[in-house]
């Protein structure tokens, strides 16, 4: 698939995340993400207000689940998602029912392998499981630590039959780095969300994650 940016809106107040959202999309962003503390303080009707500002764009739900795979991915999916998190953590079962739901829905699941110890261990389960992408992703408290998502990059991606999303810490340099190693989706936050001009930022990311390549 083509490289994609993802912009991450891990924001608390839908009003904010449109207008960033908005800028970001002026740079080139592919896709449009409603992050986890927007949705946990504004609830799944964030996705919709996305969805509705946005709607030539993926818009992806990073629901974070962990249980209730089937209620939680039909939850965001009839909210407008197209792509729905579940966590690599979660029971068999879990990922089983969320990939269930979003076949009927006719949405995608992507597995988040944040706190994994050993990530490149889990892509075969989570593969035969029938999750449409994964996603190497080093938290904000992670980052604090020092730790970033570029080193677990290519073991996943020697095992990898879909498409690799990676998050943490990203920002134009790094982004262009992670497609150069092969990975399809760069989802960057702060340092577009954050920025005095967000749509710069965007602009100097998907730049160099378009050149990344040549």
């Amino acid at each position: 698939m083509k490289p994609k940016v993802q912009v991450a809106l891990d924001l608390t107040k839908i009003e904010k995340a449109i207008k960033i959202g908005t800028e970001a999309v002026k740079g080139g962003v592919d896709w449009i993400e409603a992050g986890t503390p927007l949705i946990k303080s504004e609830g799944v009707k964030a996705i919709k207000k996305l969805e509705e500002k946005f709607p030539e764009k993926k818009i992806i739900a990073d629901m974070k689940t962990i249980d209730t795979g089937e209620l939680e991915t039909s939850l965001a999916a009839e909210a407008g998602a197209d792509i729905i998190s579940v966590l690599g953590h979660s029971d068999d079962k879990t990922i089983k029912e969320a990939v269930k739901a979003s076949k009927k829905y006719d949405t995608k699941i992507i597995s988040d392998l944040i706190t994994v110890k050993e990530p490149y261990e889990s892509v075969e389960r989570l593969e035969k499981l029938g999750v449409d992408y994964i996603g190497i992703h080093t938290g904000i408290d992670q980052q604090k630590t020092g730790k970033s998502p570029m080193k677990e990059l290519k073991p996943v991606l020697e095992k990898a039959n879909v498409p690799i999303a990676i998050a943490g810490g990203l920002n134009a340099e790094n982004s262009a780095s992670a497609i150069k190693e092969g990975a399809s989706i760069v989802i960057v936050g702060s340092a577009i969300t954050q920025a005095k001009n967000p749509t710069k930022q965007a602009e100097k990311v998907v730049k160099n994650v378009r050149n990344a390549n040549d």
